[in-house]
Formats: structure tokens, sequence, C-alpha cells
């Protein structure tokens, strides 16, 4: 590890610490909003990671948010279908699969324009979703399910954990490990920067990027399908709430690299938790305007996409099909 890393984790280390003693000052809980800055990242981390690998490919995806908002109304569908948390989480990783399958296959077999079709399921998702509350449980407002259908947490020393955190935070470094460590990792970057050496290589251009497209839209899935089953409670036909734009931005930061978009998302979800925080902590809430509170993680997203976008680069061949000659 050279000088210069050493140097960014130390003061990554020092400016936490800091942080953190100057919230219990200003009277509110660090554990507190540790905890809910842990559930913010989740679907973030969920989603980046998964769009990483995916536009590593050169397939881009931004319907994310469409993909969180169907798959947390249909996870919670499926877990009251299998009567456990798990089971929903489950179903909604298969449904992000398959709109993420969907997606892959009008992107590589019919030619067609990336970006559009990721709005289109941003578009259908804000329209479909109420409808689909009606349909399932004949309100299009909130629906709350049984306590016993939480996935619950784990109490450790630095406070509640949800088990899907871990496996988020596992799967940025696995993903990271799968990039860089993997023969398929090579392949699938050798298909975004240059598919027509891939091609000449032997390597199934098609194939690689459906592959990624149908993993990001599962890990998608999964953290929308989070959402109502491990943090909120309930669902509701907002609840996304600009979170897969958010996590768009979370993958622009970190330039498709695992462990950097787990970096974008842990800012991304303390700004939410510390928003969350100043929203309820007495003697604090009426100093600072609820609004302004509320608008802190968009404005720190705006901030950070601002700062990041132009020292970015990306695969040659992202957001084009590839067509053999």
């Amino acid at each position: 590890m050279n000088q210069q890393r050493i140097f960014w984790i130390l003061a990554a280390v020092i400016i936490s610490a800091l942080v953190f003693y100057g919230i219990e000052i200003a009277g509110l809980m660090p554990l507190s909003i540790l905890e809910a800055t842990f559930l913010a990242m989740t679907p973030l981390v969920l989603a980046a990671v998964g769009e990483c690998i995916n536009q590593k490919a050169g397939v881009i995806n931004i319907g994310l948010e469409g993909i969180l908002l169907l798959t947390s109304v249909l996870g919670v569908y499926g877990a009251e279908l299998f009567g456990n948390g798990w089971g929903g989480l489950f179903f909604g990783m298969i449904v992000g699969a398959l709109i993420g399958l969907f997606l892959g296959l009008i992107s590589v077999y019919a030619r067609a324009a990336q970006v559009i079709a990721g709005i289109g399921i941003n578009v259908f998702a804000i329209g479909f979703v109420p409808f689909l509350l009606r349909s399932i449980w004949g309100f299009p407002g909130i629906h709350l399910f049984p306590r016993a259908l939480m996935v619950q947490p784990l109490y450790t020393p630095i406070g509640r954990i949800n088990p899907v955190t871990i496996i988020a935070i596992a799967l940025a470094i696995l993903g990271h490990l799968f990039l860089h460590r993997t023969v398929l990792g090579f392949r699938i970057k050798a298909c975004g920067e240059r598919p027509e050496a891939a091609d000449v290589a032997g390597i199934r251009i098609d194939l690689i990027r459906l592959f990624t497209a149908t993993l990001g839209g599962a890990l998608c899935g999964l953290g929308g399908a989070f959402m109502p089953l491990g943090w909120f409670g309930g669902v509701v036909k907002e609840i996304s709430a600009g979170r897969g734009f958010i996590a768009l931005a979370c993958v622009v930061f970190s330039g498709l690299e695992p462990l950097l978009a787990l970096a974008a998302a842990f800012i991304f979800g303390f700004a939410e938790g510390f928003a969350y925080a100043v929203a309820i902590t007495p003697g604090v809430k009426e100093i600072i305007p609820f609004y302004f509170v509320h608008m802190i993680p968009y404005i720190t997203t705006l901030l950070v996409v601002t700062i990041a976008i132009g020292q970015r680069r990306f695969p040659a061949a992202s957001g084009l099909p590839y067509r053999r000659e």
C-alpha cells in the first residue's frame, strides 16, 4: 500500500472521528446515526455494485429507480406469499433479475437505445406501482405488513446491523475481486472496452452482457425488496424516493469500482441518517428547517457528482450495441 493511500485512509478515519464527536456535542446520538447510515446505504450499495459490473460490460441501466420501486412492492408480496422475509428478498431479487434480463435482451439483440430503455423502466414503474398496490391489497396508499415478516437485525457493539447490510458490504468486496481477479471479470471488462477484440478472441459478447445485465438487475431487486422488509416495515408508491438516481451517482463517483461505490453509498447513507437524526432530535429540529434537512442527501448527491463526473473514465463501448462484422 503506497503512502498516498495510507494518508487518505488516516484522513478519512480522523475526519469521521471528528464528525461523530461533533455530532455528540450537538446532542445527537452517533450510534443511532450509524444504524440509520447502514440501513440507508444498503439498497444503494446493492444497486450500485450491480450497475458497476453491468456498465463494465458496456451496458447502461439507468432504470435503477424503477427496479427499486417495483421490487419493493413485489418483495413484500413475495414475503406474504412465502410467509417469510427472506423469501420476499429472494422474490424481489428474481423480479429484478428478470427486468435486468429484459433490458439486456433488448439492448443486445434489438440494439435498443439503453438510456431510453432505462427511462422507460422508470416511467413504467411510476405508473404501474399504484395499480399494483390496488390490485394486490386493494388500496393504492401505504401497506403495512406483519412485523414477523421483517428481516431482523443483528445486535453488535456498534449497534443494530441488518444481515442484508453485511451481505451488501461483502458483495462489494467480492465484486471488486470478481472484476479484477477472475477470468470472467477480465472478459467483462474486455466487452466494455474493446468488444471487437474480445469477439476475435472468442468471447461471446451477447452472453456476457446478458449475464451482467441480469446480475445488475438481481442486486438492484434485492436492494428494492430490502427497503420495506429490512428497513421501513411498510410499502408506499413513492418508497424509492430517488434512491435509484442516488445509486447512479454512486456509480459515477466510483468510476465503476465496487469498493468506491461502497464508499460513496456510505457517504450518501450517512447524509440520510444524519438528516433523520436532525429531524427527530429535540433542541436541534427546532433550529434547522424540516424541509432543508430532507434536502441534505440530494444536495450531497449533486455536490459529489459535480466534483466526480469530470474525473472518471468509463468503458469506451459503454452504452453502444455491438454489431459483429
